[in-house]
């Protein structure tokens, strides 16, 4: 079992920055593939970023490269994604999650990430208003 709590979400105004944070505990390795996702109302859950713990591979969804950045935060223990030039359209809850024990070639995943997450966690809201 692992346990996943986010944190760090709130409101911006477009063209501002926010930071979440990602903490896991129970069964976790260097081998788990950690994601972010987000979810508008009336939207899909969409896959944001994606970073594999012991090689450091990142993938990132079209929408966000360039603004957004997952990393590691080794003195915390968390896996933050830290969230630059924010629009309105970033608006969405945000949540971490987990696919346990993978080969860092398969993180990121093709096709729908979201087929391989094990655990999330329970979501937070990041608003960003024009």
């Amino acid at each position: 079992q692992v346990q996943l709590v986010g944190s760090g979400g709130g409101s911006a105004q477009a063209g501002g920055s926010l930071r979440l944070s990602c903490a896991a505990s129970g069964a976790t390795s260097r081998n788990d593939c950690m994601y972010w996702f987000r979810q508008a109302p009336g939207k899909e859950r969409e896959g944001v970023a994606v970073r594999h713990v012991g090689s450091g591979r990142t993938g990132y969804a079209d929408s966000v490269k360039g603004r957004f950045i997952i990393h590691q935060d080794s003195a915390k223990g968390t896996v933050d994604l830290q969230m630059n030039s924010l629009k309105p359209e970033d608006t969405a809850m945000y949540y971490c999650a987990v696919d346990v024990d993978v080969s860092p070639w398969l993180c990121p995943p093709g096709g729908n990430w979201s087929r391989f997450v094990d655990y999330w966690d329970q979501g937070t809201q990041v608003t960003v208003s024009a």
